[in-house]
């Protein structure tokens, strides 16, 4: 493409509130537009606490909002104990309407919450559609059980709201996997907005590889985030410990949110079983799924697609609650053959487990279950982002403004 914009600007949002799945995601597609467009620059708005772990390309930056942190229950509560919530959330969403009208954006693409977190953005929104740019709303090829996802849309009138205000609906995913909105009672007019994009497809970094990475072949075992994932890994290092005799060491990453009380606890437990390594996190997990025998995880959006990606035999143990969405995702990828999967309560089982484990890196790869299968997400965004920011220059053209911004 390579098509080159004098001053195009997007501003993405991410409400980063458990696990890191919606930062990745929006640093992955705000990577590759900036690699297709020269004089587009792209400014995310992130509420994850580790957002300056991760290394960002030229013309890709981050505005840290005060960090929300959401509890097992679905609760939230502030990152700082001694600021209330409600000051946080104000805070919040002072700072992004200020982004906004000083960024002044083009494009402005929203991850997964319609109207951000407890409704953060919806003046934003409103201001932003009043200056004509466009407003993309991008969801998860699968976001909830329909009973759950309705009920908690139903509350807010988040069905109408994305009607007011979104000109278009990104869904990261095929329309022949999953439905995000299956189950609901979405107007037509919605449902005429959305664009199936596909998954987005992950590469590696030739000019850095992750110091983490092992020599020989490994079995990697990732939770995401790590919020929830201490169970998976005492299963793995179980697993382990019953069957001494499994072929492949494991590389266990656990996740920088993982609480640091379980963070030591599995340290120690791992330190006794000679075919496990431990590390607490890795800004380049691309690399380490890309060289792993096979992965081990719990199924979040950004790791399956890391696992299609590299087409790696995989089994998921997915999360049950308080979101059913891994355990829909999981369900469906075994379903057609890309995946293997176990419940949690049969994960418990450690003789169960580590026969998996053992058989898992002769699976085939998700490629040969589904010839033909391809990851379209990223040129398909290119492609429309490209039409929308040519159609402004010419408009901009035509009324004799040029490039000129106020």
């Amino acid at each position: 493409m390579m098509h080159r914009f004098k001053d195009a600007r997007i501003l993405m949002y991410s409400h980063d509130t458990f696990g890191l799945g919606h930062l990745r995601r929006c640093r992955t597609i705000a990577h590759s537009l900036v690699e297709d467009y020269r004089g587009l620059n792209i400014l995310i708005i992130s509420g994850a606490t580790i957002a300056g772990a991760f290394d960002y390309r030229a013309r890709v930056d981050f505005v840290k909002i005060p960090s929300v942190i959401k509890l097992r229950n679905g609760e939230y509560t502030s990152l700082a104990r001694h600021i209330d919530l409600h000051e946080t959330l104000k805070m919040r969403q002072s700072i992004i309407r200020q982004t906004a009208e000083s960024f002044e954006p083009d494009i402005f693409i929203v991850d997964k919450e319609p109207m951000g977190l407890r409704g953060e953005i919806e003046e934003t929104l409103s201001f932003l559609k009043r200056r004509g740019c466009k407003l993309v709303l991008g969801l998860r090829e699968v976001m909830d059980a329909p009973r759950l996802l309705e009920a908690e849309w139903k509350r807010n009138d988040v069905m109408g709201k994305i009607d007011t205000y979104y000109d278009r609906i990104w869904v990261y995913g095929p329309p022949e996997f999953y439905d995000p909105l299956v189950g609901l009672d979405a107007p037509k007019g919605i449902r005429d907005r959305m664009d199936f994009v596909g998954f987005l497809q992950r590469s590696v970094s030739y000019h850095e590889s992750s110091a983490e990475r092992p020599e020989g072949d490994y079995i990697l075992v990732t939770t995401g985030g790590g919020g929830d994932g201490s169970d998976l890994i005492h299963n793995v290092i179980d697993a382990y410990q019953n069957d001494p005799m499994l072929p492949h060491k494991a590389l266990v990453v656990l996740g920088p949110y993982m609480p640091a009380r379980e963070r030591v606890k599995l340290t120690r437990k791992a330190a006794k079983v000679p075919q496990i390594e431990v590390i607490e996190f890795d800004n380049r997990m691309e690399e380490l799924i890309a060289g792993a025998t096979a992965v081990v995880a719990m199924g979040g959006y950004n790791t399956y697609c890391e696992i299609l990606s590299f087409n790696k035999p995989a089994l998921i143990v997915p999360r049950l609650q308080p979101r059913e969405e891994q355990l829909i995702r999981a369900r469906r990828a075994s379903e057609i053959g890309l995946v293997d999967m176990l419940l949690p309560a049969e994960a418990e089982d450690p003789a169960r487990l580590a026969a998996t484990l053992r058989a898992l890196p002769e699976r085939l790869p998700p490629s040969a279950s589904v010839p033909g299968f391809t990851l379209e997400g990223l040129p398909t965004i290119s492609r429309i982002v490209g039409d929308w920011l040519i159609e402004r220059e010419e408009d901009e053209l035509q009324s004799g403004e040029g490039q000129i911004r106020a």
